[in-house]
């Protein structure tokens, strides 16, 4: 037994060899892991440097665009606005300081402002439109609805929810803006001054009846142009389209678009009345900006006008609906 008992103290136990074995590899190990973190931490470092806080990859960033559908509406419209905004400040501004020695600046960040708001909201209003009229032209002339449109009108195309939501938005503007006209100090100042004329003048009573009338269905006009333009684009959100059917929808976007630029045409004309004759307003040969902005709408009302003609509006419905002529037949062109 003592042969027995010192042979047992001399060899190690299988338990041991296994606890030096499995500690061996875990020394070899981590000493693997430490070479290979100090050869790999200039590469995270550099891949940590590519990652910004929110998890976001900067090479990836740069191969994104900025909000890609918006491009062109915008461009579209700020340059118009810059345009029409040069436009007013040459006739309502430059013009009185040259001619008559008048300072007529206080005007330019209210009432300029304001004359180019709408003219860009009935615009852009427009341009949401004119492309379907184009392409129900093209529609009628191929006598197919299978081929496809030219580049640039499909592109446009595309784009008609944005013009319309510019529309809006610039309506919406020039909605605020008018109504802040009583807050301006000017404008406190004119109404001084034309009380105390009245006085010089002994004038019981300034009422005049069409001036009123024209300011009453003016301003109304306005509001329900601004109400219908509202639920276009309250509708034009995704999760409120997907609610609708596509009658539904189609309704709403078409039918009371037309609406909405009908009214807001008539409101730009009542605005006018009788100022197409008036000289006065002909500055240095040159027609008010409610005249240019008149001629884009009119347009796209007469042709969709033309279009509504029973034997237009049937055809167009007959093609839509698939059906084709013989010349459309003859060069369809199938979408892939």
């Amino acid at each position: 037994m003592a042969e027995g008992h010192l042979h047992e103290l001399q060899t190690p136990r299988k338990e041991e060899v296994c606890l030096q074995l499995q500690c061996q590899k875990l020394d070899f190990s981590n000493t693997l892991n430490v070479n290979e973190s100090e050869n790999q931490e200039p590469q995270n470092k550099e891949q940590l440097s590519q990652i910004d806080l929110f998890g976001w990859d900067r090479g990836n960033k740069r191969k994104l665009s900025l909000f890609p559908e918006w491009h062109l509406p915008v461009t579209v419209m700020s340059l118009l606005a810059l345009i029409v905004f040069i436009y007013t400040f040459i006739r309502e501004v430059l013009h009185p300081f040259l001619v008559n020695n008048k300072n007529e600046f206080y005007r330019i960040p209210i009432l300029v402002v304001n004359r180019v708001l709408p003219v860009i909201s009935i615009t852009s209003l427009s341009l949401t439109y004119l492309p379907g009229i184009f392409a129900a032209i093209l529609q009628l002339y191929r006598g197919t609805k299978y081929q496809r449109f030219a580049p640039w009108l499909n592109t446009w195309m595309h784009r008609r929810k944005q013009f319309g939501l510019l529309s809006f938005f610039f309506g919406a503007v020039h909605a605020l803006y008018s109504f802040s006209y009583p807050m301006r100090r000017s404008y406190r100042y004119k109404i001084l001054n034309w009380a105390y004329q009245q006085v010089k003048q002994q004038k019981d009573n300034a009422w005049i009846e069409h001036d009123v009338w024209r300011m009453e269905i003016y301003v109304s006009l306005g509001i329900l142009a601004l109400a219908i333009l509202s639920i276009l684009a309250v509708t034009s959100i995704p999760s409120v389209a997907t609610s609708l059917s596509w009658r539904e929808f189609q309704f709403i976007q078409s039918k009371l678009g037309y609406i909405a630029l009908l009214i807001s045409t008539l409101h730009a004309l009542v605005f006018a009345w009788n100022k197409w004759i008036d000289v006065n307003q002909y500055i240095w040969f040159t027609p008010p900006t409610f005249m240019l902005s008149l001629l884009l709408p009119v347009t796209v009302l007469l042709c969709k006008a033309v279009l509504l003609f029973p034997c237009l509006d049937r055809r167009i419905r007959k093609i839509r609906s698939g059906w084709e002529s013989s010349k459309g037949s003859q060069s369809k062109c199938v979408h892939l």
